[in-house]
């Protein structure tokens, strides 16, 4: 496990590889590389490309990435992908994202599937980026499935969040209002060169007076047009801009401390959630409590809390019974 983790210190592209599936297949292997290298990590950058589908984010990613390379800083990106339904993988895979990049040996393009989970991105991304970071990466790109107001996951991830709109998506910003724009940091209406993309971008700053104040940054609205280039140096510009703010107000190492509490908190929850469906296949006393529940003689939410009570259930139950990740 050592060398493994020194190969990935050492920015070994294989190893890094293998580490990622080991974290896909929930390897408790990985989990201790992840204690190696925990003290290696938080030099890179995390940017967050969320939105619709459509909006163009993989270009925006795909021209992003060739920026970055042509200012020398080496890329990681995190493609979410729609679940396979016969394979459980993900379902564009990342043979057909980005090509160009595939020879380049600054960049490391993975996609990783969605699993469903609620908030657009499944909970291994996380430690997907740590891996990222020790291997080298200056900069890590993660886009999200697109999916809507519901990806409101991707600020946990990233420093700063870009929200892609596209001219004809006027009609998605009500739906959007109330989740997914409130935590952009900057606002990208990709398409530029199509009609009705400056009076988007005007819908999309009077959208931004409904919500809530904040204090020193105003997420900017920038009209680009990605799969020609057009504005990308300036949407790279307002990226740096919002680092410089978030460093200057000491909020980029707040938010990433408070980051890291949430996925403890949130990996302790899951796997106490998967070491508890676990023991009730075991468990008599549980396996009756859901029979009676099953046949009406128990009331659900009572009969719950009456086994959380039990000391004797929670310190079963809490002992580690298998190896792995829910």
């Amino acid at each position: 496990m050592e060398q493994l983790a020194q190969r990935l210190l050492a920015g070994d592209r294989r190893t890094l590889s293998r580490l990622i599936t080991l974290l896909e297949k929930g390897d408790l292997q990985a989990a201790g590389i992840l204690e190696s290298i925990d003290p290696h990590t938080g030099r890179a950058y995390v940017i967050g490309i969320t939105g619709p589908p459509g909006a163009g984010k993989s270009t925006i990613v795909d021209r992003l990435t060739e920026r970055l390379r042509s200012q020398g800083l080496t890329a990681a990106v995190i493609g979410v992908d729609p679940t396979s339904p016969y394979s459980g993988g993900a379902f564009l895979g990342d043979r057909i994202r980005m090509h160009r990049h595939y020879l380049d040996s600054g960049v490391f393009i993975r996609s990783v599937a969605s699993r469903g989970q609620a908030g657009g991105l499944p909970r291994i991304v996380k430690a997907v980026i740590r891996l990222l970071d020790a291997s080298g990466s200056d900069v890590i790109l993660v886009e999200t499935v697109g999916v809507g107001q519901s990806e409101l996951a991707i600020s946990d991830v990233a420093d700063t969040v870009l929200l892609a709109l596209m001219p004809e998506s006027g009609d998605a910003i009500q739906a959007l209002k109330a989740g997914v724009m409130e935590i952009a940091d900057i606002f990208v209406v990709n398409k530029a060169d199509r009609d009705g993309a400056a009076q988007m971008a005007a819908a999309v700053s009077s959208s931004l007076q409904l919500a809530p104040d904040r204090p020193d940054w105003v997420p900017p609205v920038l009209l680009t047009a990605a799969h020609s280039g057009q504005s990308i140096q300036d949407l790279w510009d307002k990226i740096q801009e919002h680092r410089d703010y978030l460093t200057s107000a000491s909020l980029l190492t707040q938010r990433r401390a408070q980051r890291r509490q949430r996925e403890f908190l949130e990996t302790v929850e899951g796997e106490m959630a998967r070491r508890f469906r676990e023991h009730v296949k075991h468990d008599p006393t549980l396996i009756a409590a859901l029979t009676q529940v099953a046949e009406g003689k128990a009331e659900p939410f009572s009969a719950a809390l009456r086994l959380l009570d039990s000391r004797r259930t929670q310190a079963d139950w809490i002992t580690p019974l298998s190896a792995g990740p829910d």
